[in-house]
């Protein structure tokens, strides 16, 4: 990173850095990616969709242990429409899934090794997916420690849904939390608070080239446009916290476990 790419980072809460992946690593990472979903076994009952909508978040996240109990584990989230009213898919299965998460750097080792490498450990670094900021779901105390790590696999085009932010819009804190209810009751999670209403003539759009890679901080407002082309926009994200005299809210969905805690980013 240059100190203008860490300025524009600070000043409007993202920043995008081309190159950081060859087109082979892109490749290699869709390919193996490609292998996980044709060998997936989902069970009938997690054939739910995944979306950041409010009440559906609710509804399909917020009831499923499926979900909650994900962050140690490879899992699969399904985009609407995709299984008939007998839980079958209607679409191909690689084009069936919103995303497969969390725990594809722990388990998977072309993954695990892209996000420990060394172009990811720079010091001094702080469908449809609706506005929303990241710290609603990954809470810490004080905010501003988490940073998602946005790399695309695909060139990522307006028309194939790039990301759009509001910039500058990390330094309003966050409208709504989504946090874990008490142990036995349901829905498993809940939200305090409600996502504001922004302006969308306020959102800037961020292509990205394959192998380019968006720094977004936690607070900084940002969503993507259904993808109406037939062009794909696979990508790989994931997130780092500054441990350093930061707190991960225990009320958090997302829990470390004996089985996989967070693992620190300089350890391999």
């Amino acid at each position: 990173m240059t100190d203008r790419d860490v300025q524009k980072y600070v000043e409007d809460g993202y920043v995008v850095l081309e190159g950081l992946l060859s087109s082979q690593e892109c490749d290699e990472l869709r390919q193996r990616m490609a292998e996980i979903v044709d060998q997936m076994d989902v069970p009938e009952h997690c054939r739910t969709t995944f979306s950041t909508y409010h009440d559906e978040q609710l509804k399909t996240q917020g009831n499923a242990d499926y979900f909650i109990t994900s962050g140690d584990k490879i899992r699969f989230f399904f985009e609407k429409g995709v299984f008939d009213d007998k839980g079958e898919f209607i679409v191909p299965k690689q084009r069936s899934l919103n995303k497969v998460g969390h725990a594809l750097h722990a388990y998977e080792p072309l993954y695990k090794k892209v996000t420990h490498s060394p172009k990811i450990q720079q010091p001094g670094n702080g469908g449809e997916v609706t506005p929303h900021q990241d710290a609603t779901f990954l809470y810490t105390e004080p905010l501003g420690r988490v940073m998602g790590v946005w790399i695309a696999l695909e060139d990522a085009t307006v028309n194939n849904g790039c990301l759009w932010f509001i910039p500058g819009s990390h330094n309003s804190g966050i409208s709504r939390r989504m946090v874990r209810t008490p142990p036995g009751t349901y829905p498993l999670t809940d939200f305090t608070g409600r996502e504001q209403t922004y302006d969308d003539e306020k959102f800037i759009s961020v292509p990205v080239k394959k192998g380019g890679v968006v720094l977004i901080h936690g607070e900084v407002v940002h969503r993507s446009a259904e993808n109406t082309s037939e062009d794909s926009r696979h990508v790989y994200t994931f997130h780092i916290m500054e441990s350093k005299d930061t707190r991960w809210s225990p009320d958090n969905w997302l829990q470390p476990t004996e089985e996989l805690p967070f693992p620190p980013l300089y350890t391999k």
